[in-house]
């Protein structure tokens, strides 16, 4: 059984939690999460890659079991959450990482890499978005454009909406444990939890206007990209995992057979790619 520590670290006077597992002297890959859930998603990926790789797997402020001051007490955006995320890499000590970025963890690391791409290793991104080719249909667009209502924002935080993350074009629903939807919802539904993951989504559209500097990092830095995508995501869609190609022509891209939490029906598949990835390019 792999071994994988639960950790807290303060930074900035917030205190954030992290898992970690593998040999602190091996290549480090930086897990970051998506939108309703935490590293929790990263549970059996962890294992998976620790046996060749020291892995971290951070919640983000207001997520998980890192500390969540209401929303009137923090102003929770995109920018917040990654310079809390670098600064929690710094105080581990972090100088060369590679980075898994999947939903929400798209802006977050795309940040962190832009602001400091001698340290970037390679990225490996699943349905994490950089272009706005990658937008679905519906909520997406409106989410891209700022103009979610009240009445959407409080919908993508329900039950429901957790659920069909999940669900939606997965290729057997039951393979999908409930236990997933179950816990995510259960944290959104503490106090002020639903308030701190509505006001991100209501800032998302910050991050739109920042795809022509990510896409100017990865043409100037070449960074190595594996894109390994669920193709059935109607959020994040697949012609997004495609789009890394335009910047990064040697960029690796497989689309899979799954919806937007691919981890969850195709993890050793996903493993494997990222495994051999990593062997190449880091070697």
């Amino acid at each position: 059984m792999t071994a994988v520590h639960h950790r807290h670290a303060t930074v900035a006077g917030h205190r954030l939690f992290y898992r970690e597992a593998g040999p602190a002297e091996a290549p480090t890959i930086v897990l970051l999460h998506g939108f309703p859930t935490s590293s929790h998603m990263y549970r059996h990926l962890i294992p998976a890659l620790a046996d060749r790789y020291h892995v971290i797997a951070p919640d983000y402020l207001g997520a998980g079991a890192s500390d969540a001051p209401p929303v009137g007490e923090f102003t929770y955006t995109f920018d917040a959450l990654a310079e809390l995320t670098q600064g929690l890499l710094d105080q581990l000590g972090l100088t060369r990482f590679a980075l898994y970025i999947q939903d929400f963890g798209a802006p977050v690391g795309l940040r962190i890499a832009t602001a400091n791409p001698d340290r970037v290793t390679a990225i490996v991104t699943q349905n994490g978005n950089a272009y706005v080719e990658g937008l679905g249909e519906g909520l997406p667009q409106k989410l891209a454009a700022g103009t979610l209502t009240g009445e959407d924002l409080r919908a993508m935080v329900t039950l429901e909406a957790t659920k069909g993350q999940y669900l939606d074009g997965s290729p057997d629903a039951e393979l999908v444990s409930p236990d997933v939807w179950i816990h995510d919802q259960a944290l959104l539904d503490r106090p002020g939890a639903a308030e701190i993951q509505m006001a991100l989504l209501a800032d998302y559209h910050h991050n739109i206007g920042l795809y022509p500097k990510f896409h100017e990092y990865f043409r100037t830095s070449r960074v190595p990209v594996l894109a390994v995508w669920g193709g059935n995501d109607g959020i994040f869609i697949a012609d997004g995992a495609r789009a890394y190609a335009r910047d990064l022509p040697d960029a690796e891209i497989h689309l899979l057979d799954a919806g937007h939490f691919a981890l969850e029906t195709h993890l050793d598949t996903i493993a494997g790619y990222i495994r051999g990835f990593l062997g190449r390019v880091l070697s």
